[in-house]
């Protein structure tokens, strides 16, 4: 009898043992935020307006001319067909909010002048996504009263265009990119408003 419970004993401890590793590894595969590998190149993103973990001026939110600020980037890996940009703030109250959605930019390009004409299709052949203010092209910091929020300008080094169109929402350009980042950069400003 003591032989049976010890088996049986045994058999709970394995199968107890195995729904663990199962919890770990379904909790291992959960939704992430996306990020790159070690090997692919880190771009160094800038602007002329403002430095990391400085203040936006003002002349580039709600508060001012609300138009998009200059911003210049580095060296890229070869191979790079296209840049994507993407602005968006984290502390929104509602989550993370879009402020702006580039695409499908030259590869030959360094720079992106201020003031971006909030037009679905550039000069220079790029296309403008549409913001969570529901307009295309950017749309400056515009948090409620309160603490700083964090404006994160990322751009990506892509070995592709995107097929999208002009319009295009932020979670669709994160879909087409993916499998095709080969470098990418981030510049932090802050932005807040007194109560």
């Amino acid at each position: 009898m003591k032989a049976k419970c010890k088996a049986c004993n045994l058999r709970k401890l394995a199968l107890l043992l195995c729904i663990f590793s199962i919890s770990c590894a379904a909790l291992a595969c959960g939704p992430k935020e996306k990020t790159l590998p070690e090997e692919e190149v880190k771009m160094i993103l800038s602007s002329p307006a403002f430095k990391e973990g400085e203040r936006v001026p003002v002349k580039y939110t709600c508060d001012g001319q609300n138009i998009s600020p200059p911003l210049a980037w580095g060296e890229v890996p070869e191979g790079a067909k296209s840049f994507t940009l993407i602005v968006d703030d984290p502390d929104a109250p509602t989550g993370t909010f879009t402020h702006w959605v580039l695409f499908n930019l030259h590869a030959d390009s360094r720079e992106l002048t201020e003031n971006i004409s909030p037009q679905g299709k550039l000069p220079n052949g790029a296309l403008q996504g549409k913001n969570d203010f529901g307009k295309i092209g950017y749309g400056g910091p515009c948090p409620p009263p309160g603490p700083s929020h964090h404006y994160h300008f990322k751009i990506y080094a892509l070995d592709q265009n995107p097929d999208l169109k002009s319009g295009t929402s932020k979670e669709q350009v994160l879909q087409a990119m993916e499998g095709h980042v080969l470098a990418q950069g981030e510049l932090i400003g802050l932005y807040g408003r007194k109560k």
